[in-house]
């Protein structure tokens, strides 16, 4: 006869399946003993090392560092003969750019140095150059903290003329503000030791030859409000001391002369000898110029 002890141990063998001598180990809030933390050693850091500039850089990083696309889309655009270094369409991939190489992508200058656009409003007794060897003041000791890029004066101020003067080291907008043929307008404030007569106004509102060469003035008139020797004229010449000699011409001393627009750029809330950078909004204004 069974006895009531194995009989309970039958029926519990048909019930139950018999269960694993290990537990399952709960996860949560687990914390692993450190002496029992297996250790592994370091891999080798196979990271490239970083290309030395003194050696070039690769091409289709300076054109990705130009902001034209990315390193893998210019070895396309390289393939395809997009880029030109110091003049010569190059197709190598791996090719080095050097520190005094010339890059075009398309055609257009590319530089990986960030473009600056710096707006000074000029005060008087400032000469427009990047030093002087007789020692005077230049534009360049005012706005020489105005970024760590070496920016560059676009066309000059003489001596004595005050008002906007711009600095960028953006050379391809540079060159199209300063040549004749894209007509950037520059409106002046001239202050005249007399006053201009309407016959000398008309006369100068018109074309008329000046040292041998063709004046054109696109607009001329008093400032409102004030004197007939105090007039406004606005061209878009590029040539050195051209106002002061306009006025000269017809017999007329330039006592202040100050530029109040460049460019579609005015004065507003820039006091003289301070600087300011453009916006993006007219960085993309004067690029449509």
């Amino acid at each position: 006869m069974a006895t009531r002890e194995n009989s309970s141990r039958g029926r519990h063998a048909k019930k139950t399946p018999q269960k694993s001598p290990v537990k399952k180990m709960k996860t949560k809030n687990f914390r692993p003993n450190p002496q029992n933390v297996k250790t592994f050693k370091r891999k080798p850091n196979t990271t490239p090392k970083k290309e030395n500039v003194a050696d070039g850089i690769r091409l289709n990083k300076y054109i990705a560092n130009a902001g034209i696309c990315s390193r893998r889309e210019a070895d396309v655009y390289i393939s395809a003969g997009n880029a030109t270094v110091n003049g010569k369409i190059v197709t190598e991939m791996g090719y080095k750019v050097q520190v005094n190489d010339v890059v075009r992508f398309d055609g257009a200058l590319l530089s990986i140095e960030t473009k600056r656009y710096v707006l000074l409003n000029k005060p008087k007794n400032m000469i427009t150059t990047m030093d002087d060897d007789r020692g005077r003041k230049t534009v360049m000791h005012i706005i020489e903290s105005a970024t760590k890029e070496r920016i560059y004066p676009v066309g000059r101020l003489d001596r004595n003329t005050t008002g906007l003067l711009l600095f960028t080291n953006d050379g391809d907008l540079a060159k199209k503000l300063t040549h004749p043929k894209h007509n950037v307008k520059k409106l002046y404030h001239a202050s005249l030791d007399k006053k201009l007569t309407m016959k000398d106004m008309q006369t100068i509102s018109g074309n008329f030859m000046l040292e041998g060469k063709m004046v054109f003035v696109d607009a001329i008139s008093y400032v409102e409000g004030q004197s007939k020797t105090e007039v406004g004229i606005e061209i878009h010449s590029g040539r050195n001391r051209i106002v002061r000699k306009i006025f000269e011409n017809f017999g007329y001393t330039v006592v202040k002369l100050d530029r109040v627009i460049f460019a579609g750029l005015t004065k507003k809330n820039l006091p003289r000898g301070h600087f300011r950078p453009l916006t993006n909004q007219e960085v993309i204004n004067m690029n449509m110029i």
